[in-house]
Order: structure tokens, then C-alpha cells, then sequence
């Protein structure tokens, strides 16, 4: 099986990650003739296969990954890319004039995260119901699974593309940049808006979500500062802790809200310092004041202000350079108010927008 053969079978068309049978299908495929300009299913699937043929010419890659298995107690973001996508689209946010390329969405087993988690049976038969006419193949089955052998397939064809993706709970970042790793500048780094840490190394036994991401990308980058965290304010541990325990640095949102200038230029600072040549900017919407985004599953109060992310963005695309980046979290069905999902993913869309031009801006 070819790169792009394998990528047309394990991925799905924009849209259409959700897995339906009859309520939302009709909407969830008007949706995807929308995104692809054309009028019936059949038309979905060949506009989706083309897009895979321009991957080695791209500048980027949007990859949907409508999975929230990984995330906590209040979940929702599993319909995360299907939002943002349509306000893109309501917006008229033409990304392929940018060059991004939209590979489409990982298809979710919603019960399943990661192949490592499962039995061999329990593999079989979801590679039976995944990819009936491919089900002796060793195909991965489960979300983050999928979403990291689409990127290595990515990667391997052009290892200069920058990889968006559309989560998800935060657990859909690590596969992202476990792709990534390779092919990046070294040394690189993350930079990561946040109002939780993220850094057990295990929560509950479990090795890979929400909670644990930051820590695996932390090993992935080799400590030495390179992890920036951004909005830090719902931790059971305090910032010295963290620090001093894990090598990462932090920027606690109570100090940026109390000299914003200062801490922008300090968090630059600080990522010039560590000597990398670009970062990934994994961008959980939570991290932002609940004001502003509260769709989400743990808003949290005194967050970071949207101008300041933006800025943020801006100067990291000027000063370090970005090598892709990601918008997390956003749950349009957790609406404490009917402004919240809204408000929610037209800043999830802005912030989108701003990683992209910033990301390409240098070439």
C-alpha cells in the first residue's frame, strides 16, 4: 500500500471523523459537501482523495481529530473540529490560497484511544470494522494512533510541512508531535497556552491524555526549558514545583494579567534562550480567560486576554519561527450561556488563523 493509499484508508474527509448512523448524518454530510464545493457523497470522497495527492506540495496540513476519550470528566470536544471548520468556512477563510492542504479528519472509535491500550483481539476486530476490504493489514485503529501514523505518512512525503490540527482533548496534541520530531529543526520546542500543566507522567494508570501529554512531550524534547507553558492557574502544585522537578518553564497567568509587556517579552526571551530553531504552539483554549472561552471542558476564571495570545502568536512566527500548531479543547456543546459556543469557536477560528499566517509568514 502506497503513503497515499494508506492515508486514504485510514483517514476520513473533512467532517466526517464523527462516527453516525441516522441522527446528525444528514447534517454531518451536507456539512462535508460544503467544505468540498460539490454536491453528493461520492463527489466528497474524490475532492478528499485530490487533496491527498497535493500533500508533498503543501506548505501545511489540517488534520481533524474529533476525539475526547482522553479527556476528563466533562467532555464535548469531540465536536471541536467539526465547529471550527464550519466557521472557517462561514468566515471565508480560503486556507488553501495559504497552501494548507486539509487531509481530512481522523475517523474516532469513540470507546478506544491508543493501540498500546488494547488487547490483540480487541485490534482485530476494530481493523474488521475500520477497513473491511484492508482488515489483514496492520493498520492502527484507535484516534491517536491514527492521527500519528497520518503524520509520519505526512511527513515522510514532505518533511517541510507544518501539521495544524483541529482537536480534540489535549491528548491529540502528543501524536502530533511525536511525527514531528523527527523531521524538526533541532534542537525545537513548544510553546503551550494552558491553564493546567498537564505534566504527570500517568493519571489513574493511564499513560496517555489530557493530563499527561505535556510530560511525554517534555522527555520527547529533552528537558532544558524547551516546553514553555503559558495561563498556568489551576494546579495543584505551584509553579517552583514544576520547574524545578521537571525542567519546563512557566508563566503563571495571574503574572502576565499583572504586567502584560513585561511577560511577552520575558516568554520570548526565554524561548531565544534555549537555543531553538522554531517551536510547535499547542494552544488549549482554556488557557484564555473563561470570559472569552468558557465552551470548553475546565474554563477557568483570570485567564489569559485573546489579544495577548495573539500577540504572542505574531511574535513567535517573527522571532522564533513556528513549526505548526494546534487549537484544543473547544466543546460547542458545553454552553453555560448561548454566547459561549460562539464566542468560543469564532476565538478557536481567530487563533487558527493567526498560527497558520504565522507559520507561513516565514517561508
Amino acid at each position: 500500500m502506497s503513503p497515499l493509499d494508506e492515508l486514504a484508508t485510514i483517514l476520513r474527509p473533512a467532517g466526517a471523523g464523527l462516527y453516525l448512523v441516522s441522527t446528525g448524518k444528514a447534517e454531518q454530510e451536507k456539512l462535508q459537501q460544503r467544505l468540498y464545493g460539490v454536491s453528493s457523497p461520492e463527489q466528497v470522497k474524490q475532492r478528499f482523495r485530490d487533496s491527498l495527492a497535493r500533500i508533498a506540495t503543501a506548505k501545511g496540513v489540517l488534520l481533524g481529530v474529533p476525539s475526547d476519550v482522553g479527556a476528563g470528566f466533562r467532555r464535548g470536544a469531540n465536536l471541536g473540529p467539526q465547529a471550527i471548520r464550519t466557521r472557517l468556512f462561514d468566515d471565508g477563510v480560503d486556507l488553501a490560497s495559504r497552501g494548507i492542504v486539509d487531509i481530512g479528519d481522523v475517523f474516532v472509535i469513540p470507546q478506544l484511544l491508543e493501540d498500546d491500550m488494547l488487547t490483540a483481539e480487541q485490534i482485530a476486530v476494530s481493523r474488521k470494522a475500520l477497513y473491511p476490504e484492508n482488515a489483514s493489514a496492520e493498520l492502527p485503529v484507535a484516534p491517536l494512533s491514527i492521527e500519528r501514523r497520518a503524520l509520519q505518512l505526512v511527513l515522510a512525503l514532505n518533511p517541510r510541512v507544518k501539521p495544524f490540527v483541529l482537536g480534540g482533548d489535549h491528548s491529540t496534541a502528543l501524536p502530533v508531535v511525536q511525527a514531528l520530531a523527527p523531521h524538526a529543526p533541532q534542537p525545537w520546542g513548544i510553546v503551550q497556552p494552558d491553564a493546567h500543566t498537564d505534566l504527570l507522567e500517568t493519571r489513574l494508570g493511564i499513560k496517555h491524555c489530557f493530563a499527561t501529554w505535556s510530560w511525554h512531550a517534555n522527555e520527547l524534547l529533552g528537558r532544558k526549558g524547551r516546553l514553555t507553558q503559558v495561563g498556568i492557574r489551576a494546579s495543584g502544585r505551584d509553579k517552583n514545583h514544576w520547574e524545578s522537578t521537571l525542567d519546563v518553564k512557566q508563566f503563571w497567568a495571574k503574572d502576565v494579567l499583572a504586567n502584560p509587556a513585561a511577560q511577552l517579552d520575558a516568554l520570548l526571551a526565554h524561548v531565544k534562550s534555549t537555543g531553538v530553531s522554531g517551536v510547535y504552539f499547542s494552544n488549549d483554549i482554556d488557557g484564555t480567560d473563561a470570559r472569552y472561552a468558557d465552551a470548553t471542558g475546565t474554563p477557568e476564571p483570570d485567564g489569559l486576554e485573546p489579544d495577548w495570545v495573539v500577540e504572542l502568536i505574531r511574535r513567535l512566527g517573527r522571532e522564533v519561527g513556528l513549526l505548526g500548531g494546534d487549537v484544543m479543547e473547544v466543546a460547542p456543546s458545553l454552553t453555560p450561556t448561548p454566547e459561549s459556543a460562539p464566542r468560543t469557536v469564532g476565538l478557536a477560528a481567530r487563533y487558527l488563523r493567526e498560527t497558520v499566517d504565522a507559520a507561513l509568514s516565514a517561508g
